[in-house]
């Protein structure tokens, strides 16, 4: 499951968003060898069939898509079927798109309670490969036996109509290759605003029409399709990080519609773009600071004395590998900005504190293997090849979810803000925007979302969750009419299925048996 990737924008003095929102749970499990998904599930499913579609209020113009019947065909142990979806929902006769489909049916030997979709994250992370590779990783044993539990690429993504810009030695190039201007100067800024204008142009050129459609709104609404031609008459849904925004959405659109839904490790709708990149940025130093604090415990840890003497020896290291850097076997070059990936990768899981650990040490030596291992996590890449488009599609949500709409003044003030408070990530989070060369303006808003009337919505949040900070949760809890919070007391991206049996029971049951969970119920 991907991480929400931190969003270090990149924009002429702008202050950047990175790449946070590749929201998700992937680093959570992560394996050096860059496989994203390692969990095989061992059930086989039942017969297919499928529900009648349910059209109860549809407009006469969306029938057609409403009405479709699927076809489910066995793919690997699980159902796979693919379902038409307007281009463009506000005008549905101007062309189609394809969703990508997998289903696993409820394991146990009852009646199921209906569908469970999910979502990984992102925006572009694959829902697909998430249940068809790490269904257990997804959800718990409990749900697997009520809920036939369905995976989706969204618009855009993965094996769904996707987004789709570079070959790989060109997104290496893209991804890898350093700057040849000082960092922070007027050449640097050009050189990659014309990297950023070039991956935008072959995007556009790639994608067959699709990018001004690629919306966090038009996927909701495809989320209702889904919704009615699995014959459900209202959405179960569990979403992790960027998923959050994408279940708010609906809620927001389909309030008399939401079933059960858990949105886990949350995103708040109302934050700007220029504050999603301060509040990530002071996150993952927040995260930095506690596996130094872990690391410095153990005797295999390359830095000593206190926390602030171990960060500040991490960004000795940092400005070194900027000022020279390391020439790795496959020929790419690790600089600051590589490095920075590299250690957000890992600090979406405690359990990947140990590779940081590695990294960092093999990094002090001269080598840079283990720290392009952790980089190529990041970016699902694989023996040099990316196993999905999952860059690709983040920028494209974001460049269109998020409008470029702050004043020098703000940013100005927000490089300060995170300079202060996370003087170690700060040099490096910052840049010119790649959404100021996107060829098509943002049409998203960024405001709270109330959903009024809908069910009630269980918002999960993790204390010291560096990609989508706790605050986000309890402000969307806060914003949602019928939400309620979870917080689970720890480190690390998202907390269902994480090993809080708290949090797991809370969760559980209210998807299993609809028990609200208690508001703020806090589990240690």
């Amino acid at each position: 499951m991907n991480p929400t990737r931190p969003r270090r924008n990149t924009r002429a003095r702008r202050f950047g968003r990175l790449g946070a929102l590749i929201a998700g749970l992937a680093a959570a499990s992560l394996v050096l060898s860059g496989c994203l998904y390692t969990l095989i599930p061992e059930s086989s499913p039942r017969p297919t069939s499928s529900k009648s579609p349910q059209t109860d209020g549809v407009a006469a113009e969306l029938l057609p898509f409403y009405e479709q019947r699927l076809d489910w065909t066995e793919c690997g142990g699980f159902e796979c079927t693919t379902v038409a979806a307007p281009l463009d929902w506000a005008d549905p006769g101007a062309g189609e798109i394809e969703l990508s489909v997998i289903r696993s049916r409820a394991e146990g030997t009852g009646e199921p309670i209906g569908s469970l979709l999910t979502n990984p994250g992102g925006p572009g992370a694959s829902g697909v490969g998430l249940i068809r590779d790490s269904l257990s990783f997804a959800v718990g044993d409990a749900v697997r036996e009520r809920f036939d539990v369905i995976g989706f690429d969204p618009r855009g993504v993965g094996e769904s109509s996707a987004v789709h810009c570079y070959e790989a030695p060109d997104m290496d190039a893209y991804l890898f290759d350093i700057p040849e201007g000082e960092r922070g100067s007027d050449a640097w800024t050009d050189e990659l605003l014309d990297r950023h204008a070039d991956f935008a142009e072959t995007c556009d050129a790639g994608s067959d029409g699709i990018l001004p459609y690629i919306t966090t709104e038009n996927a909701a609404r495809d989320m209702d399709l889904l919704r009615a031609v699995l014959g459900d008459s209202q959405l179960n849904y569990l979403g992790y990080s960027y998923g959050t925004f994408l279940g708010a959405t609906y809620a927001k659109l389909y309030p008399e519609r939401v079933g059960r839904l858990v949105l886990d490790g949350a995103i708040d709708p109302s934050v700007p773009g220029l504050d999603v990149g301060i509040t990530q940025g002071i996150g993952f130093e927040s995260a930095l600071r506690a596996y130094m604090a872990s690391c410095l415990e153990d005797d295999e840890c390359p830095f000593r004395g206190s926390v602030d003497d171990a960060m500040a020896d991490l960004g000795t290291l940092l400005a070194a590998v900027d000022r020279d850097p390391i020439e790795n076997a496959d020929g790419r070059m690790l600089g600051a900005d590589s490095l920075m990936t590299a250690i957000i990768s890992a600090l979406y899981s405690q359990d990947s504190w140990s590779y940081l650990t590695a990294a960092l040490t093999d990094v002090l030596a001269g080598d840079p293997a283990v720290a392009f291992q952790l980089a190529d996590f990041y970016y699902n890449r694989q023996d040099g090849v990316y196993l999905d488009n999952s860059t690709e599609a983040f920028r494209a949500y974001n460049c269109m979810d998020y409008p470029l709409d702050s004043t020098p003044e703000e940013e100005a003030a927000a490089e300060a803000l995170l300079a202060a408070e996370a003087p170690t990530v700060a040099p490096y989070w910052i840049g010119p925007d790649p959404c100021e060369v996107w060829p098509y303006p943002a049409t998203g808003v960024r405001e709270p979302i109330a959903a009024e009337g809908a069910a009630p919505i269980v918002v999960v949040g993790t204390t010291n969750d560096p990609a989508t900070p706790y605050e986000w949760s309890v402000s969307l809890a806060e914003q949602l009419a019928s939400g309620v919070l979870v917080t689970r007391v720890g480190e690390g991206h998202t907390g269902y299925n994480k090993g809080n049996a708290c949090v797991d029971g809370a969760v559980e049951s209210y998807l299993i048996d609809g028990t609200v969970p208690e508001d703020g119920l806090r589990c240690e």
